[in-house]
């Protein structure tokens, strides 16, 4: 089985960056994400980064969007190509073309929000003095443990969607409200009433972030756990093959 699945996460990173057109476009949207999360906004916050984590919160969901065009095109891409066919005519267990297609979308997701971090310490120690600086251990983890489960829910929502899709423009449309309502969370803060945002923002400062994080995690494992249930419920190799 971990052969299986070693096998269809080099393919799934082989298809994503082969393709000339395609690959440029996931080497762009890469190092825009890299040098958002990396440079620009650490330099904006300066030493606060590492001291007050609301900004890097705020901002950890643009990770997540490097991993939902590999898989709303994991099963509806391979049905427009008209590849699905052959995929699922091999011996590769199912379990192991599911998991090898969601870890592929995850780890990838994850490496750069892993890079990203490295990255902006790096990006502070040069630039600032009085250092060295780093993150503390517990919101370390706690940043890795978020961004990792984040990535692994919206990997398996792409594939739900992309399991039924005709297309893999249909799947990504069909997460369309979704990726809205993630995209413009960190903006609509600004909207609110100068009163309202110093009273939320100091609501935050009081609350217990250890407890948090750990409530969250708790919460996003359980979804994922759930999702990923769903995925295998759904994923049937003789309907996939007659849709």
């Amino acid at each position: 089985m971990g052969y299986d699945i070693q096998t269809m996460l080099w393919k799934e990173w082989k298809e994503l960056f082969a393709r000339r057109a395609a690959g440029r476009g996931t080497l762009l949207s890469t190092l825009i994400i890299l040098g958002m999360l990396g440079v620009f906004l650490p330099l904006q916050v300066g030493a606060d980064w590492f001291t007050q984590p609301l900004t890097l919160i705020v901002w950890a969901w643009l990770p997540i969007f490097l991993t939902l065009g590999m898989v709303t095109d994991s099963f509806a891409g391979e049905r427009e190509r008209h590849t699905l066919e052959t995929l699922l005519s091999t011996r590769l267990p199912d379990a192991a073309i599911l998991l090898g297609k969601l870890l592929a979308a995850v780890l990838y997701g994850w490496s750069v929000a892993v890079l990203s971090l490295l990255l902006a310490a790096l990006t502070l120690n040069l630039a600032l003095k009085n250092g060295p600086y780093f993150y503390a251990p517990g919101f370390l983890a706690a940043a890795l443990g978020f961004s990792l489960l984040s990535t692994g829910l919206f990997a398996g929502l792409g594939v739900l969607a992309s399991l039924r899709a005709a297309t893999a423009r249909q799947a990504y449309q069909r997460l369309s409200l979704l990726l809205l309502v993630f995209y413009f969370l960190p903006f609509g803060v600004q909207f609110l009433p100068t009163d309202l945002r110093l009273r939320l923002l100091d609501a935050l400062m009081r609350l217990d972030l250890a407890s948090v994080a750990v409530g969250v995690m708790g919460v996003l494992l359980v979804l994922n756990l759930a999702v990923l249930s769903l995925c295998f419920r759904r994923f049937q190799r003789a309907r996939l093959l007659l849709d």
